[in-house]
């Protein structure tokens, strides 16, 4: 080992400007480790670099080969928190693998804190780390030093997420088909802390199997819960590590309290299982942040054994990559306000089929509603209720193949249908305290129907689909509570409460729809059944289009016999067979396209060849062909397409089409939503960016090259709305 003495003296020799209480302090911090990796040429020279340090250059570089896959990185540059981190991350984003080093913090005591860090690394697999390819890393740590600069270090862990992703993309893309992705992860790792070592840090020692990007990972997750990485010594051997990490608390106290060690302890055994199920994420980068966040989580929560066995079972980790990986408003939005819920819903989500049909759901929701009492109490109750059951939903049709797409959609309209019936029932009570029954003249209870209409009319809801409803009630008449008021008042104020009792998670998503209603909204919320005949018929207002809305209509709560009448009265204005303003709805569906589907972008719903014209195409069909077929007045699109086809209307081969390609662009705009956390952004984004790459991927395209996967998936999306929209045309050609 090199004396640090002899040192001094051709550090002065050499430079003999430099201040001499400077030196000796910077090689008192010298650590025995770097010391012994470097000759003394290289020391002197590691020195005087670290003297030219400036705020306008925050870096220094030394880079030099040891055999031809195995290299020596030298980084010196000002102290930041994350800086350890960024370069494990950068490095690993090369498809290098750190097997050896030393890092460590250097201070003159009168001048910024200084890093020091050795990397023996050496290239993985079939990467290449050629002269081009070391210039690129010079770069990209240069803008990554750059932004730590200037204190944006949010900036630099993403930079060098997205690198790491480029590299898994890569990885995956190069590894045979069905072989284990970044091996080694699922072997155990075990963690020792020591306080007596050393006077000023705790000193983590970490044994276990190599693993690449593990290094990365946890010291970001340590940077992000505050933990201070003073000093580290890497030993990989024969495929097995002993790290050994000198850390304290930001502000320079240890890591005494058992609870704080046993946290980090978690911390790291659970990143090492996460990071082997990374590349099954749609999105690895969204995953690595929300797995972060996930474990903020989890050390705020008490520890016990079942949980954290749970967490390490392979299963487990494989639904939390897909999942972490493919919504931030899954994520944000449920995750954040109903954590305590997660557990329970991950236990048995597996063990309940995905549509477990209405009346489990109204049994499960009357149980919480009866056990508590208060309007507004019960109102919390039952949107808890409906999140937690959106949730678990959701979560399974992440794993179902698109061909599950109709079962997905019923499990859904079963929840709204157990909703909308529920909240009626309370919002109904609540109004019957103060006011009392409404009655007709002769004393008979005046009936009250709740429709859907649109995707729930259909059953046919989707990730984050609003629900469209429709009230009915009876004819005219009085309340006999203690403040009579007249019917219409009350099941006007009942609609209202309806209404507003069904909290939407976000605009759009599970929102309540009333804007249908007869004179849309210019009209009452609730409408008597005379005023709805009126309204409905061929003599009546309704426009071609609400003519054509009206296919939807189907009761779902409150009086079967008012809601049989009311779709009877349907049947008899929508397949009437009267005249129809074709052309209108023609000019409607242009209108569409004009004012919806920006110019150079393409609209999964709006533009030619999207889902609306399927959805159209079919309504059409079904009010032209609706008397002769009564099997055809079905609210479900797909239900439609397969009578139009046995019909002969559709011929077999343009039929099944049509139904698959429902299916296609009814799970791509499932998917568009569930990343957006937007029911109405349905633009679909450039097929060369980033977000269409995970779009791909969270459609299944998710084999070896993902770019092939991009390149595949739009492919499939130009073919479909093009012959699409020719079959559109075939029946019902565009106004000129």
């Amino acid at each position: 080992m090199i004396d640090k003495k002899t040192l001094f003296k051709e550090i002065k020799k050499r430079e003999p400007g430099l201040d001499d209480m400077a030196i000796r302090e910077l090689l008192s911090h010298m650590d025995r480790d770097y010391l012994s990796y470097c000759d003394r040429r290289e020391v002197l020279k590691h020195i005087e670099l670290s003297q030219t340090l400036k705020p306008h250059k925050p870096l220094e570089l030394c880079l030099s080969p040891e055999t031809e896959a195995s290299f020596k990185i030298i980084v010196i540059a000002y102290d930041y928190f994350y800086a350890f981190s960024i370069i494990c991350g950068l490095i690993s984003s090369f498809g290098l693998n750190i097997e050896g080093g030393s890092v460590q913090t250097i201070s003159s005591g009168r001048s910024r804190k200084k890093i020091l860090d050795l990397f023996h690394v050496r290239a993985l697999g079939d990467c290449r780390f050629d002269k081009a390819k070391q210039a690129e890393f010079k770069e990209s740590l240069a803008d990554l030093i750059e932004l730590l600069e200037k204190g944006d270090f949010r900036a630099a862990r993403t930079q060098v997420n997205r690198k790491l992703v480029a590299h898994i993309a890569k990885t995956e893309g190069n590894r045979p088909e069905g072989g284990a992705p970044l091996r080694g992860l699922l072997f155990p790792i075990k963690i020792h802390f020591e306080n007596s070592r050393s006077p000023q840090w705790t000193v983590l020692d970490i044994y276990g199997k190599d693993t690449p990007v593990f290094l990365y990972a946890f010291s970001n997750a340590l940077a992000m819960r505050n933990i201070y990485i003073h000093k580290i010594k890497i030993l990989h051997e024969d495929g097995n590590i002993h790290d050994r990490l000198y850390i304290s608390k930001r502000h320079g106290k240890k890591i005494l309290k058992t609870e704080d060690q046993k946290a980090l302890q978690i911390a790291a055994v659970l990143i090492k299982q996460f990071i082997y199920f990374l590349p099954m994420a749609p999105d690895p980068m969204m995953a690595i942040t929300h797995f972060d966040q996930f474990l903020d989580k989890i050390l705020e929560m008490s520890h016990s054994q079942t949980l954290i066995g749970f967490l390490k079972q392979q299963e487990t980790m494989n639904l939390l990559a897909r999942f972490f990986g493919a919504s931030n408003f899954l994520w944000e939005d449920f995750l954040r306000i109903r954590f305590d819920a997660l557990f329970p819903i991950l236990e048995r989500y597996k063990a309940i089929p995905l549509n477990t049909g209405r009346m489990p759901m109204r049994r499960a929701l009357q149980r919480r509603l009866r056990a508590v009492t208060g309007f507004e109490v019960k109102r919390k109750v039952l949107n808890d209720y409906k999140d937690e059951e959106l949730f678990r939903i959701d979560l399974r049709h992440l794993h179902e193949p698109r061909g599950r797409l109709k079962y997905f959609s019923e499990a859904l309209s079963d929840l709204a249908e157990v909703i909308v019936s529920a909240t009626y029932r309370v919002c109904n009570l609540h109004l019957k305290e103060k006011y009392g029954t409404p009655r007709l003249e002769n004393g008979k209870a005046i009936p009250f129907t709740l429709f859907g209409l649109g995707k729930l009319g259909g059953r046919e809801l989707g990730y984050a689909s609003d629900i469209e409803l429709l009230f009915v009630y009876g004819e005219q008449g009085k309340t006999d509570g203690p403040e009579v008021i007249q019917a219409s008042y009350y099941f006007e104020k009942l609609s209202r409460e309806i209404t507003r009792f069904i909290d939407a998670r976000q605009a759009g998503i599970f929102e309540v729809d009333t804007r249908l209603r007869p004179h849309g909204k210019s009209g009452p919320l609730a409408v008597s059944y005379s005023q709805f005949k009126a309204y409905y018929s061929v003599s009546g207002k309704a426009a071609p289009f609400e003519r054509q809305a009206l296919i939807k209509l189907r009761a779902i709560a409150g009086s079967r016999s008012l809601g049989g009448k009311c779709e009877r009265a349907r049947d008899d204005f929508v397949y009437s067979g009267a005249p129809w303003d074709l052309h209108a709805s023609l000019e409607l569906r242009q209108q569409q396209l004009d004012e919806l589907v920006p110019k150079g972008r393409v609209s999964i719903k709006y533009s030619q060849g999207g889902l609306v014209d399927i959805e159209y195409l079919v309504q059409y069909l079904q009010i032209q062909q609706g008397p002769r077929f009564p099997a055809l007045h079905t609210p479900n699109t797909m239900e439609a397409l397969r009578l139009l086809t046995k019909y002969r209307i559709f011929q077999e081969k343009q039929g099944k089409f049509l139904q698959k390609a429902y299916l296609f662009l009814r799970t791509l705009i499932d998917a568009m939503r569930m990343v957006r956390g937007n029911a109405r952004d349905l633009l679909l984004p450039d097929s060369d960016s980033e977000e269409f790459t995970f779009l791909a991927r969270r459609m299944g395209y998710v084999k070896k090259d993902w770019r092939q996967g991009s390149k595949q998936l739009a492919e499939e999306i130009a073919t479909k709305m093009t012959a699409v929209h020719e079959a559109y045309c075939f029946f019902f050609a565009s106004p000129q």
